[in-house]
């Protein structure tokens, strides 16, 4: 063979077909040419039985083959370049499903955050509003009966405290501590402009004042809030009117007894009062805060 067409073939599994000389037939081996001496006329063959070496003068001829056509089995760069290709594939579908679950997680995340923000800023409104208002009893004084011997009436002067927003008086819940009685007052349905010319006591009719009611009297009112709707602004000044005799189901409050309670508004901090009614009474009006 002329060297020219035995070097292209090394690297490449042939079939080699050789034939000795006085020899009748010819023998067959295949295998990689891995390479060619020209000079001491051989041929290396990297076959089935190992590695081994031909004369070039015996080489009839050679035929390339392919490696899966002779041994029914992939090469090994394909199958280096299969795996690849598997690893691939595999880590894109991993990235994929990170990428997805990471979206999910940031929605989730988003989500939560604008919730507990919008219930922080609303959590945060509502506490200001519980802090900075609410009610405060100014003075409060006591009306007895004609003999002098018991207190029927109680009006107290509230106001709203500094910073107070607007507060609904007809959602006012009234607590009295008699003794060892408690009384609740929470309806306000009874109000009045005006003090008639016989005195706050005077003013109410006094039928209307049961148990569970109080009269509201207007002093201070520059936008007709209380009078109008109920509500109290800052700068409002009214008497909250208690009938003790039907709170307490008897003969009122006596000398030396202890009162004490809360003014609740719906929004706010409660008015707290306490005090005790005098030993004597000597007026009809009586001073008791």
């Amino acid at each position: 063979m002329e060297k020219k067409y035995m070097e292209r073939l090394v690297g490449k599994y042939c079939k080699i077909v050789t034939k000795e000389p006085g020899e009748e037939r010819a023998s067959v081996v295949s295998g990689v040419l891995e390479d060619v001496d020209y000079n001491d006329g051989f041929v290396l063959i990297n076959s089935k039985q190992g590695l081994g070496c031909l004369r070039i003068n015996t080489i009839i001829a050679i035929k390339p083959r392919c490696i899966k056509e002779a041994t029914g089995k992939k090469n090994k760069k394909s199958l280096i370049i299969d795996k690849k290709g598997m690893m691939g594939i595999g880590t894109m579908i991993i990235f994929i499903a990170m990428v997805l679950v990471a979206a999910v997680a940031a929605s989730v995340l988003i989500q939560t955050s604008q919730t507990l923000q919008e219930r922080a800023y609303k959590v945060g409104a509502e506490t200001i509003q519980e802090v900075s208002g609410g009610l405060e009893v100014k003075d409060i004084v006591g009306y007895t009966n004609e003999n002098k011997t018991y207190i029927e009436f109680m009006a107290m002067v509230m106001t709203l405290t500094a910073g107070s927003p607007y507060i609904a008086l007809q959602n006012v819940v009234i607590t009295l501590q008699i003794d060892n009685m408690t009384v609740l007052a929470y309806d306000a349905n009874i109000v009045s402009k005006n003090v008639s010319s016989d005195g706050v006591f005077r003013t109410l009719d006094h039928s209307l004042l049961n148990a569970s009611n109080f009269g509201i009297i207007v002093i201070h009112d520059a936008d007709n809030s209380i009078f109008g709707t109920g509500g109290m602004n800052f700068g409002d000044t009214a008497f909250i009117i208690v009938n003790l005799t039907a709170a307490t189901q008897s003969v009122g409050v006596g000398p030396r007894a202890d009162v004490w309670g809360n003014v609740i508004p719906e929004i706010g901090l409660d008015a707290v009062y306490f005090l005790r009614t005098p030993a004597v009474f000597e007026n009809r009006i009586i001073q008791m805060y």
